[in-house]
């Protein structure tokens, strides 16, 4: 799956990739770990308890709408937020909150 569809504002698109999509909670996972710092494929799969693969197609759905951007050779890429999820930081800790609830059993 590779979402590249025209979204009227940013957040439709992070509501589309994180929220309303099939792997949006693992994309949500995923940039979690990379707001406390960079990581390559190896060791996000490792701190997320996933098949390696796995985050491979989630970064690359995430770098390919340019949420995180990639840095170094193809194996042992480092993974970074992008300038544009870092400029909307405020807003995707909401999101990342409003998740947070969901998954403890409350409301969003």
């Amino acid at each position: 799956m590779h979402v590249m569809a025209s979204f009227s504002t940013q957040k439709h698109m992070y509501i589309w990739i994180f929220v309303a999509s099939r792997g949006g909670k693992m994309r949500l996972d995923i940039v979690r770990k990379l707001m406390e710092r960079p990581a390559n494929a190896n060791q996000l799969a490792k701190e997320l308890n996933v098949n390696y693969r796995t985050v491979l197609h989630h970064v690359e759905i995430l770098e390919k709408n340019g949420l995180i951007r990639s840095e170094g050779p193809r194996y042992g890429s480092l993974y970074f937020l992008s300038d544009a999820l870092e400029a909307n930081s405020d807003w995707f800790k909401s999101l990342l909150e409003g998740q947070d609830r969901v998954s403890a059993g409350g409301s969003a």
